[in-house]
């Protein structure tokens, strides 16, 4: 009996071709689709491929009887009823690290953007202003970037901080004080390392424990003229109060890739001319999006084999990555 799975957010064509060439299983591609839309297809489904679009909630969970696989085709599962899964044990996939390289380098794009002020300059330049005078910049060079979260997109944007002679402070209560240090990051708990954060930048996933995990308090730990970088999840910062802080100039600029609420409308944050931000295109390189497919459908297959549901016969591993950075990055 074919194994049925549900193709719901758009996924490179490559990894598309490995589950349709997979002998015993059946794929149907549907994306764009609400929650009213989805009850009807989910009745009869094994497995569920998502990125971030789709809402995986608990009303379509209970409309999916057969259901055991939900695969997230990302780093994080906030769009997912994982409490709700969990009941029902269905085990839920993910691939933090195949967008590693993607994250951190948009990272220091945007640093480089508000550090420069390279998009006012741009505007400036493209209404046929020559305003040389008005755009001096800040160095990367010397400053001191505190990373919360060393698995591996945090990893990268400390291996790339060393290259732009920053010095590294992190906290990850996951990785011993040894494995810190021989990333080239000064281990230090949380109290210690937001006074030494010129620019503090979050790489940890969305939970309870980590909501708001950046608050009026902590941002008033940080030094006068520090920068905030969220481009982790929306809802690890609270954007109110990096509002407030850079209104009253504690903070010097803020950048953001996510926010509590996408899109996020008119908030007064983006329209600051000290904030740069970006509508949630981390992980959106060609190379990041084809790592990410070609992961996460390998790594369903091979669950799918683990539990008998389908035979050993079929592509056994994705094509890989033809980004060889993607693949040196492990936690």
């Amino acid at each position: 009996m074919s194994v049925r799975i549900l193709v719901s957010d758009p996924l490179p064509e490559g990894a598309v071709a490995i589950l349709r060439g997979t002998p015993g299983i059946t794929v149907e591609e549907r994306r764009g689709l609400s929650e009213p839309e989805l009850l009807p297809l989910v009745a009869d489904i094994d497995a569920w491929v998502v990125r971030g679009a789709t809402k995986v909630t608990r009303r379509l969970i209970e409309a999916a009887p057969k259901l055991r696989w939900v695969a997230r085709a990302g780093a994080g599962i906030d769009n997912i009823d994982a409490a709700a899964a969990r009941e029902r044990g269905i085990l839920v996939l993910n691939v933090p690290g195949a967008n590693a390289v993607a994250v951190a380098e948009l990272v220091f794009g945007l640093l480089l953007a508000l550090f420069r002020q390279i998009p006012a300059a741009d505007a400036s330049l493209k209404r046929s202003e020559w305003a040389k005078a008005r755009f001096q910049g800040r160095e990367l060079r010397g400053k001191t970037i505190g990373i919360l979260g060393l698995g591996k997109i945090g990893r990268a944007v400390a291996q790339r901080a060393r290259a732009f002679e920053m010095r590294c402070v992190g906290h990850d209560p996951l990785l011993s004080e040894e494995a810190t240090r021989a990333l080239g990051v000064e281990p230090l708990p949380m109290e210690e390392l937001l006074p030494r954060s010129e620019i503090l930048t979050l790489h940890v996933p969305l939970s309870p424990e980590t909501r708001g995990m950046i608050g009026a308090g902590e941002i008033a730990r940080l030094p006068r003229g520090a920068v905030i970088v969220n481009a982790a999840r929306g809802g690890l910062v609270d954007e109110a109060a990096v509002l407030e802080a850079l209104e009253r100039g504690h903070l010097s600029g803020a950048v953001f890739d996510v926010f509590a609420q996408e899109p996020p409308g008119g908030s007064p944050l983006v329209q600051r001319e000290n904030v740069v931000a970006t509508p949630h295109i981390g992980a959106a390189t060609q190379e990041a999006q084809e790592a990410v497919g070609e992961e996460i459908v390998t790594l369903l297959l091979g669950k799918l084999r683990e539990s008998g549901a389908i035979g050993e016969s079929g592509p056994r591993t994705a094509t890989p990555s033809r980004n060889p950075a993607h693949k040196k990055i492990s936690r």
